[in-house]
């Protein structure tokens, strides 16, 4: 099995979920005779490159010609399908991304290819080729066959384990022939966030709704998130209203993530906010109404004050910090 990868980075630096993507890949691999070529796009160093052999990449294929230098699905497919045909892959895997989304589709187009997006299982291949996804905005699971020679999944960011499994990887230079030219779609502007841990990346998550009962006291929400090293989200009510930037909104409209741990403070917890968080692995629902409807879906519940738990929880999370240094 000749399986490819997509390496997604931002400005030169590996995703995590690119690492959790050839891990995935790796292990796969492993179990089928196969080998991993990590796909590179755009400006990065080799040193980077060097990198991908850690987590199971054979072989390193990085395209770095001028028309890859500003983000394009289009352009991107078209180099991952060259590579896909040029080393004879039969196995096409990306993260779930923004990026992965608007690239996996694409690709499997030009390779008329069977393509699974928002995979949760390693592949099932003692009858064929069967791989688990959620369905209905994560309130249940399809096992989907796919039947065609070529096949593209895309995988749902915390899903699998990073795993060291390191390899001398070779790394090669590739030219897929593409000029801008050739690419009809561009990007004329991306705008990112900042802040300190990648929404979608993160493990643990800090989220708060209308109970904070306004932006000034936010910080109390930042402050855990910090002590926690968390990345700090919102409803759909809170964004709207302005007292957080609509790119921490989490639900069925806003982001979708699947944390280790999602604690939710003032959410009320409705269908729609539930969709985008359901798939976290634990979740603690605080909020003075003991019918909020978090708490049918919360593995843990607090009744109470947000304004007297949130100190409380903050100080703890301080002593269980210094006892780890």
């Amino acid at each position: 099995m000749k399986i490819i990868v997509f390496a997604e980075n931002q400005d030169g630096n590996f995703k995590k979920s690119t690492f959790e993507a050839i891990s995935y890949a790796a292990q796969i691999a492993a179990n089928n005779n196969g080998n991993v070529t990590a796909v590179s796009i755009g400006n990065v160093s080799a040193e980077k490159l060097a990198e991908l052999g850690k987590y199971g990449a054979d072989h390193i294929v990085s395209y770095a010609q001028e028309v890859f230098h500003s983000f394009s699905g289009e352009a991107y497919s078209k180099a991952i399908s060259h590579a896909a045909k040029s080393l004879n892959a039969n196995l096409i895997i990306v993260s779930n991304t923004y990026s992965g989304k608007t690239i996996a589709p694409r690709t499997a187009a030009q390779l008329s290819a069977g393509i699974v997006s928002g995979v949760i299982s390693f592949p099932d291949m003692q009858n064929g080729f069967k791989v688990r996804r959620t369905v209905f905005s994560g309130k249940a699971y399809a096992d989907v066959n796919v039947n065609t020679s070529i096949k593209v999944l895309a995988i749902t960011p915390n899903s699998f384990a990073i795993l060291d499994q390191p390899k001398t990887a070779a790394i090669e230079i590739m030219d897929a022939g593409i000029g801008s030219e050739n690419v009809h779609t561009k990007s004329t502007e991306i705008a990112r966030t900042s802040g300190k841990v990648v929404l979608t990346e993160a493990e643990l998550v800090i989220s708060a709704g209308r109970g904070m009962k306004g932006p000034e006291n936010w910080h109390m929400i930042e402050n855990l998130a910090d002590i926690l090293g968390a990345a700090t989200a919102c409803s759909k009510p809170v964004s709207d209203m302005h007292w957080r930037p609509h790119s921490e909104h989490v639900g069925q409209t806003g982001i979708t993530i699947k944390p280790n741990l999602y604690i939710a403070i003032g959410i009320s917890g409705a269908i729609q906010h539930l969709a985008g968080v359901s798939s976290s692995k634990v979740i603690v629902a605080i909020n003075k109404d003991p019918e909020a409807p978090f708490f049918k879906a919360a593995d843990y519940g607090i009744v109470g004050d947000a304004f007297e738990i949130l100190p409380l929880i903050t100080e703890a999370a301080k002593a269980f910090k210094s006892q780890q240094a």
